[in-house]
Parts: structure tokens; sequence; C-alpha cells
């Protein structure tokens, strides 16, 4: 007895002893960072390692928004039921069939030496900051581990594995049946209405512009708040600037004094889904592959999930093959889904890029292959520009067709390995002296200089426009003398294309049977120059009325968007278009007891507090936008949410939210804006200080060099001191 009670008292005064070790140790690499906040509240992180950089980055993200990192980590290691309760089961089921915490360990361990040293700093990081904050109550996760940054698929929160729908996962893991043909109807009807995901990159040769240097617009469109504007330095070569997803240990979208990189969505095909011969043997299940059956690899996991009577739990099964977790069944049959999932080389790729010095050594950073979701589009001080169309890319049989479901059971739909860079689609340098992407075609990407289609592989691109694209290739066309000003003033062109093409047809329908309830609204969308502007009333009527069409208007099969734009405003019926035009001005009446409301009073920006869906009231304080959605071909994409409960208005939730424009030469200058401002605390100064510089398009200069920092300096510290 007296043996025990001796083990247990060196056990009680061991850990007692480790953890005031792991605070020592905390506090000995804050002493080594230096945070300085500008006058904007950025961060700028000064570290002697990469390590500490990464330690003060995770440190001085959670001061800003903690909330929001705890929550990435939440959804990503799929343990979001438990706070959001039984609708997110099928998200966190979706995690856990590509990532368990076992796999992700084991990545981590496999991990090279200074790959382990920037995860362990970020888990000491945010551990830190939680130590010194006991006021800070996580709402699930009490302790950050080391081998959490494995969950990222490749290297942004969300990317491919968002694209795999939890509806059809729920169908199958619940019933083994078919998401049901209404309910895909519902899902594809949804995907269509909401605001358009993606980015707009340009890249300007130095040739174009008035300093003879090349510069890149950085213009990443997601949902507000979703990164903050940072600034990382260390003594062994880091110094990158620009937007970090909340949690992340490394710059996203941003530049060094060198180099700068922008992403864009891609439509690379990256993701394939395989249809598997299930057959079940003595009680185990097997898929045919070729002349064999192979077993299925079957386990189970046990998934909590939050109740009004506390934590209960379900047990799913969790089935995969060779080609990926089975995630849903089609025409009957269990299908596997296939993506790139390599969280050790992805990680690896994400950082590295961040550091490299010029377009060769960019270049070979990309021979990872794992940016998987993502073109990127580039510019460097030695004034090149150039445009990578996707990155991991896998071989395949091109007699197969994977945009559909393909055959398991033929080895022959197998990937083939990976192309290497150089087959992929690649933009380097093109005559016509700049580059752009708007997540449209990448054979319209520079002019004539574009790659061509025939060149490469169906599954390279889809070969489809946007508004957006068409609006971008105008204002770059014969265009030289760019400055940075002049580059921001670009991107925020009035002009929408969509509704050029979508208002005359309304119009002529009109001319022929006029009405003299639609002869007013009518003669102020004819004398209408396509421009959107905070005054406009037209602006108003033509949103509406497209919104309408969207919601309600005749869908011909086989067509995309812009397609489907151009249809309405021609081939749709006559009838259509004045009944959704009638429709349109009678919901305004109802909504705002009149029709004649300018687009500024209708479209707001509001931001009342740090939750992450935001709540809207239109009888609180808000402001005015002039931008519009990016589906009419508005470069400064501003969307709106459109089921505002208790709320009339539209106020903003995705679009332009971090966005900068730099210039390179012998040292490097930019400019940008956050939507609302760096802080997610309401109490904060720094929670909506930019939201008007964003409404008038006057970005905020960027102090990158130390000089510059010190001079714009508002509060010096390191990690764990009172700010």
């Amino acid at each position: 007895m007296r043996t025990l009670f001796v083990a247990l008292l060196i056990v009680i005064i061991s850990c007692k002893e480790q953890a005031p070790t792991e605070i020592k140790v905390w506090e000995e690499q804050a002493s080594n960072i230096e945070i300085i906040r500008d006058d904007y509240g950025v961060p700028h992180i000064y570290g002697k390692t990469d390590a500490d950089a990464v330690f003060g980055l995770l440190y001085a993200q959670c001061e800003d928004d903690f909330n929001r990192v705890e929550q990435n980590y939440i959804w990503a290691t799929g343990r979001l039921a438990e706070i959001e309760g039984e609708d997110a089961l099928y998200s966190d089921l979706r995690a856990k069939l590509f990532m368990t915490e076992e796999i992700a360990k084991a990545n981590y361990e496999k991990s090279p030496e200074w790959l382990k040293e920037l995860c362990d700093a970020f888990a000491d990081g945010i551990n830190y900051y939680l130590h010194t904050h006991p006021e800070v109550k996580p709402r699930l996760l009490t302790r950050f581990e080391p081998w959490m940054p494995m969950y990222f698929s490749e290297g942004s929160i969300g990317g491919d594995i968002e694209r795999i729908s939890t509806r059809k996962i729920k169908a199958f893991y619940e019933s083994g049946m078919e998401l049901p043909e209404l309910e895909l109807l519902k899902e594809k009807e949804e995907k269509e209405m909401a605001e358009p995901q993606g980015s707009n990159g340009i890249a300007i040769s130095g040739d174009l512009t008035q300093s003879g240097n090349a510069m890149l617009l950085i213009n990443p469109h997601t949902s507000f708040y979703f990164r903050g504007e940072v600034h990382v330095v260390s003594e062994e070569g880091l110094n990158a600037y620009g937007a970090v997803t909340w949690g992340q240990f490394f710059v996203y979208q941003g530049f060094n004094e060198k180099t700068g990189w922008m992403h864009t969505s891609t439509y690379t095909d990256v993701m394939d889904e395989f249809k598997e011969a299930v057959v079940k043997n003595d009680g185990n299940l097997f898929y045919k592959y070729g002349e064999e059956l192979r077993a299925i690899d079957s386990t189970a996991v046990v998934l909590s999930y939050k109740t009004e009577n506390g934590l209960m739990t379900k047990t799913f099964p969790m089935y995969s093959t060779h080609h990926g977790p089975i995630t849903h069944s089609v025409n009957g049959q269990w299908t596997a889904s296939a993506m790139m999932w390599e969280p050790v080389k992805a990680l690896e790729q994400s950082y590295i890029r961040t550091k490299q010095d010029g377009y060769q050594g960019f270049r070979e950073m990309m021979d990872i292959r794992t940016n998987s979701s993502n073109n990127t589009v580039y510019a460097d001080a030695e004034g090149n520009i150039a445009y990578f169309h996707g990155n991991f890319v896998p071989k395949r049989d091109v007699s197969f067709n994977y945009s559909q479901p393909v055959d398991g059971s033929n080895p022959k739909t197998d990937w083939q390995g990976l192309h290497e860079v150089d087959e992929n689609i690649l933009v380097l340098n093109p005559e016509n002296g700049w580059i752009q992407n708007c997540n449209s075609t990448p054979y319209t990407s520079a002019l004539e200089y574009s790659p061509k289609k025939e060149d490469y592989p169906y599954y390279m691109s889809r070969d489809q426009e946007n508004f957006r694209g068409i609006h971008a290739i105008e204002l770059l066309k014969d265009r030289t003398g760019y400055s940075l000003d002049s580059l921001i003033q670009l991107a925020h062109d009035p002009y929408l294309p969509a509704f050029e093409a979508l208002i005359p047809g309304l119009i002529r329908a009109f001319d022929k049977t006029p009405t003299l309830k639609l002869k007013e609204p009518i003669e102020l969308l004819r004398n209408w120059d396509f421009k959107t502007s905070k005054e406009s009333i037209a602006m108003t009527l033509a949103h509406y009325y497209g919104t309408q069409s969207y919601l309600q208007a005749e869908r011909p099969s086989g067509l995309y968007s812009m397609e489907l734009v151009k249809f309405w405003g021609g081939k749709s019926s006559d009838s259509e278009k004045l009944s959704l035009f009638q429709e349109t001005i009678d919901k305004l009446i109802t909504d705002f007891g009149t029709w004649k409301m300018p687009w500024g009073e209708v479209n707001r920006y509001q931001r009342l507090n740090g939750d992450i869906r935001q709540p809207f009231d239109d009888s609180k304080p808000s402001i005015p936008i002039g931008f519009a959605s990016g589906r009419w071909g508005a470069l400064a994409a501003y969307g709106a949410r459109y089921t505002n409960e208790g709320a009339k208005k539209m106020y903003g939730t995705r679009g332009n939210s971090f966005v900068a424009a730099v210039e390179f030469g012998d040292r490097v200058k930019a400019k940008t804006i956050l939507a609302g401002g760096q802080s997610g605390d309401p109490e904060s100064s720094h929670f909506n200080d930019q939201i008007q510089k964003y409404a008038d398009v006057n970005w905020k200069d960027v102090p990158y060099y130390k000089e510059d920092v010190l001079k714009r300096a508002i509060k010096t510290y390191h990690p764990g001191e009172k700010r």
C-alpha cells in the first residue's frame, strides 16, 4: 500500500512540475518575439527564428479573433456537432472520412524536423495565449496540439473537401440510399443562388507601368472576416505580408520583398468519383477491381453532438477503397471520392512559397504539386509575371468522362500519377504585358498569348467564361501607365457587363407591350449606363430583377451561369421577362414602400458583433456601399445574404474582404484594405475602422520595412505582456 502511495505521489509531483516547465518554455520563446501593432491594428511580428515568428503569429491571431481560430479547428477536426448540434454531424463525418486524429498524429510524426518545429510553435502560440488570457473561455478546444494543422486539406481551410456534399453523406450513411431527386435539385438551386465564390488575380508587366516595375492585384473573394492581415518576419529569411486564414501559420495570399502570389479558385479537375462494385462474402465487404476482389476498409467512428440534455453520441461506419472514402451512392452503387490529401507536403508547399525570392525558386516550389484547389497569379521584382492554372493535376485516360462518376472496377480509370508542372497550363511573361484570372477560362488569360485549349487534356480546365473575366479583359486591353492607385481604380470599375446582356431584352419586351405601371422604371433602365453607384435607382432595379430571374426564370438544361443570363436577356419569353419585372417592382414596394430606392439605401454594410454568422437589423447603424455582386461582373465583388431574419435591406457578407495592390522594384510598395477591420472584438477600435475607407476606395499604405512600421507603431510588446 505504501509503495502504491509513493508511486502516486511521484506522479502528482511530476505533473505539477511539468506545467511550470512548459510555461517557462513558452515565456522564454515569447521573449524572442516582438509584436508591433500599427495604426490599423495590423500585427507586425518579428522573431529570431521561423518558429518564433509562427508562435507570435498565432498568438496575435488569437488576440484579434480567437473565436474564428477555434471555429476553424472545431470544423476541420470534425467536432462541429459538439457545439452546433445534430445537424452538423455529417460535416464531422465528412472530416473523419478523410482524416482521423490517429492519421493526423502519424503525419505530424513523419514531417521533416523544420515543419514539426513550426507545428509545435503553432500549438504553443495558441496555448500560451490561452494561458495568459484566462478570461477567454473556449467553446470546445481548451488545448491545441501540433498535429492539428494536418487537417488542412491543402493549406487553406475548406478547399476541396467542402465540395463533397454532406447531404449525400447523410443519405448514404443513414440509410444506404441516394439523395432523392428533389433534394439534388434543391442542392443545385442553392448553389446557383449562392453568391459566386472565387477571386480575381491580375499581374501587370513593368512595360505597362509608370515605374517600370511589375504589379500584382491580390483580390480574393471570401466571406467577410475570413482572413486577417498580418506581417511576419524572422531572422531566417521570412518577411511575408498579406492575408492569413485564422489558425494558419503562413501567409496564404500575399507578398514578400521579391515575390507576390494570388490564388483564385480553379476549374482544373482535381476530384473524381469512382463507382465501386461491392459484394458481400461471408459477412465481409469486398469491391471488384479488375480480376480481383479487394477488401473494403471498414472502421467505426463515434461522434458526439450537442442536445438540450447534454452531449449524445452516434456511431457511424466508415468505408473506403484505394480510390478514397465512400461518400455516397450513384445509381445504387457505392461511390468513393478521390481528392488530393497530402497534408505534410501541402503544408510544406504553403510555407515554402512565402520565402521565395524570384521566379526560379517559386517555380521549383510548385513542383511539390499539392496546391490543388487553386490557380496562382504571380509577379516579382525581377519583372516576371506568371499564371499557373492548377498545380495538383492527376493524369487520366481521356477515353473516360471524369466529369461523371467512372467505373472504379476498371483499373484503367485509376489516376496515373500527377502531371508535371510544365505539362499543366502555364503562362509566363506574355507579350501583351498582363495576365488575368477571375475564376474563368485560362484560355483568355492573356488575350492572343493565352494557352490553347487543344494543347491540353479536356480535364485541365472547363472552357467557361464569366462576366468578371469579360470585364477584366475589356479594362486591361490597350492600357498602359499603371500606378498602384490606377490599378486599384481599375479593380473597382463600376461597369456591370451582365446587365448589358440582361436588361436590353427586358426593354424590348416592354416596347412590344408597354404598360403605364412599368413605364417609369423601364425608362430609368433604358437610360442607364450599366454602372453601379450608391445613388443609382436603376442599379437597384437591375439587381432585384436579375435575382428574380435566378429564382424563377426558365432554366434550359446545360447552360452555366453566364449563358443563363444571356438566355434570359434574349431567348426567354417576353411575358416571363415582364412578369418577373413586375414582381421586382412589387417586392420593392412591399419591402420599402417605393420602388425608387437608390442602391446605397438597399445595399449596406453592417457589423454588430463578433459572431461568425452575423445578425442584421435595419433599425441599427449601417453604411451604404456602391459595389455590386460578382455575379453581374463586378470585380470589386460585394455579395449579400438574402435570408436576413427581420431585415429587408441587403447586407454584405462576402466578396472583397482582404485586398492588396503590390508594386515590386528595389523596394516593395503596397496598399491594402479590409472589410471592417483587423479585430473581431466589438470593443476594439479596429473592429470597423477600415470600412469607410473600404467603401470610399481609399486604401491604406502598407508599412513593410521596419523603419516604416516604427513610424506607424501604436503598441510594441512581447507575447504575454499586457497590450
